[in-house]
């Protein structure tokens, strides 16, 4: 199970708080760190959730060595109430959400997210529907352009589509990065970051629908959160963080209230208290050790005992 290390873990630990009796949700399995580190800290049960194959089948192995208390189903945590239902339960004491790609998918070429490797171009995390080649290979520029824009906050979109065009077809990773490196040309190489790394964000969160995905999580987590439950959600990048603080914002704020007239009938309910009033970063030593921390965002939350 070695080969994923699990961001910021006291952190989330904390944020969790685990305790005897408590059941878990580990939404994002990967390499099952933060799920053993639950089981490890009380006497607890956890469902583990990851909607890549090779992740649940890792997670089961896994499983043997908690004699019970971890279970693993594969699914997408959107399904949360469906897959918890498949265990047996119909709510939580506690969530975690690790989003983006695990370190499993970026170091194996053949996953296809990443440019450093060469192979093949399908970024997939279920293995299953489009992969990024079909992407790249049948949308217009139009799409395309707007694909890179909206998930990649790319700002040459339209010159790196085009490029993309006259070049397909593109099959392999190495391919599409050479493409969109000389598309950028000589200047992007002044640039702390890879030019191809947005352009592959933006496949990847494109082709497994991230951040629709997270959307729809973060409000299953609400429904199926016990009062005083926790949710925890590590975001590596700014579009993710966004949806997060946004949701937990409007969930946290009390509905205004007047005097004068009576409460709202649509007004938001307080459904979660803040756990940090803000996001948690890693620290120097942790980026010094793991650089994919270097740009973790926790943020943590509990659950009221208002109806979602």
């Amino acid at each position: 199970m070695s080969g994923h290390a699990p961001v910021m873990l006291a952190d989330a630990l904390e944020g969790i708080a685990p305790r005897d009796g408590g059941c878990y949700v580990d939404g994002t399995f990967g390499g099952g760190g933060y799920a053993r580190a639950i089981l490890d800290a009380a006497n607890c049960t956890v469902l583990g959730i990851d909607r890549d194959p090779e992740a649940v089948e890792r997670g089961r192995r896994l499983a043997a060595s908690y004699c019970g208390r971890l279970a693993v189903e594969q699914g997408q945590f959107s399904q949360l109430e469906s897959l918890l239902a498949r265990a047996g339960l119909s709510d939580t004491d506690g969530i975690v959400f690790d989003l983006g790609v695990s370190s499993y998918q970026f170091d194996t070429a053949d996953r296809g997210f990443s440019f450093r490797d060469d192979g093949p171009l399908d970024m997939r995390m279920s293995k299953s529907g489009r992969s990024a080649a079909d992407v790249v290979n049948t949308a217009d520029e139009g799409t395309l352009t707007d694909i890179l824009r909206r998930f990649g906050e790319e700002r040459q979109a339209r010159r790196i589509a085009r490029a993309v065009i006259a070049a397909r077809p593109l099959t392999r990773t190495g391919e599409l990065a050479e493409v969109v490196a000389r598309a950028l040309g000589p200047g992007a190489a002044r640039y702390a970051i890879h030019p191809a790394t947005r352009t592959f964000q933006a496949l990847r969160i494109f082709v497994n629908d991230e951040l629709g995905e997270l959307e729809t999580g973060l409000a299953a987590a609400e429904r199926v959160l016990r009062s005083d439950g926790r949710l925890v959600v590590v975001a590596f990048h700014s579009l993710e963080d966004r949806i997060v603080k946004q949701f937990l914002a409007q969930r946290s704020k009390p509905a205004s209230r007047s005097r004068h007239a009576p409460e709202l009938r649509n007004a938001k309910k307080q459904t979660f208290r803040l756990i940090w009033s803000r996001a948690r970063m890693p620290t120097a030593d942790e980026i010094a050790r793991n650089p994919r921390a270097r740009s973790a965002r926790m943020r943590a939350a509990e659950r009221t005992a208002l109806a979602a």
